[in-house]
């Protein structure tokens, strides 16, 4: 089925999941939505998101999307249950990565750096309980870190700061794990390992979300069979310089679009 993958995000944090996407299914256009008006998500109520991923959701079915990968961890623990209720199209969703960091770890301790929308959620905390029994998991809000990844300012001493103040107490609690609980993240990886002592696994959902497409697009017969090159159409309704950065690629093609 030649239609596109959907993939729609708070802003440009989901294209870390995008081009996990893209690798693993070369074939496969996409169109991806950056909200990034309305970003960050994990500051906002439940009824909000809910609105948000609602409103993100009819765009890309109206461009006949076959499949919409929430690539936000905020909106699939606060949204995903009433997408797939509401619409009749396969929905991928991305949690954080509890239960790998939880088979590595060999102090018991895994730390989640995630969203204040994503720690609070029943879902997160559900998943939790189910793959961490007898592991401490210390969770702590990334207040401010999209809002900076937002801006391109990934490499700043701001960024750094703020990094060095989330991470020493889960440090000095020996975790070995880190999880890194909103698709924004991905792209602190070369300062965390900066900042990160070696033994620490990092550790993110991308490549398991695009597993995950994969098995559920073979499932319902919709993989594409197209030999021509893909399309792949991004759309920010925010200043798209960072995006543009984000995703260069000669097959990108980067607009603003007010949705």
């Amino acid at each position: 089925m030649e239609n596109p993958i959907g993939i729609f995000d708070s802003g440009v944090g989901g294209t870390s999941i995008w081009k996990e996407v893209a690798k693993m299914l070369p074939h496969e256009s996409t169109i991806y939505l950056a909200d990034s008006a309305n970003a960050p998500y994990g500051e906002k109520s439940e009824e909000e998101i809910v609105r948000l991923s609602i409103k993100n959701t009819e765009y890309l079915l109206k461009r006949n999307c076959k499949i919409i990968v929430v690539a936000c961890n905020t909106a699939t623990t606060n949204a995903i249950d009433y997408l797939r209720s509401h619409y009749n199209v396969p929905f991928i969703g991305i949690e954080p990565a509890i239960k790998p960091a939880a088979l590595q770890t060999k102090t018991k301790k895994v730390g989640v750096l995630a969203t204040k929308g994503t720690l609070s959620s029943s879902l997160f905390h559900n998943t939790s309980k189910l793959f961490a029994e007898g592991i401490t998991v210390l969770e702590q809000e990334g207040k401010g870190l999209v809002e900076l990844i937002e801006a391109g300012e990934i490499e700043s001493q701001e960024m750094r700061t703020l990094l060095l103040e989330f991470l020493r107490p889960m440090l000095d609690q020996d975790i070995d794990c880190l999880v890194l609980g909103c698709t924004h993240y991905p792209y602190l990886i070369p300062v965390l390992k900066e900042i990160l002592p070696e033994h620490i696994n990092i550790i993110d959902s991308g490549e398991a979300v695009a597993r995950q497409t994969k098995a559920v697009l073979e499932q319902n017969h919709l993989l594409s069979h197209a030999k021509q090159n893909p399309e792949h159409i991004f759309y920010s309704n925010a200043d798209t310089d960072v995006l543009k950065t984000l995703v260069y690629t000669p097959s990108a093609k980067v607009s603003y679009l007010d949705f």
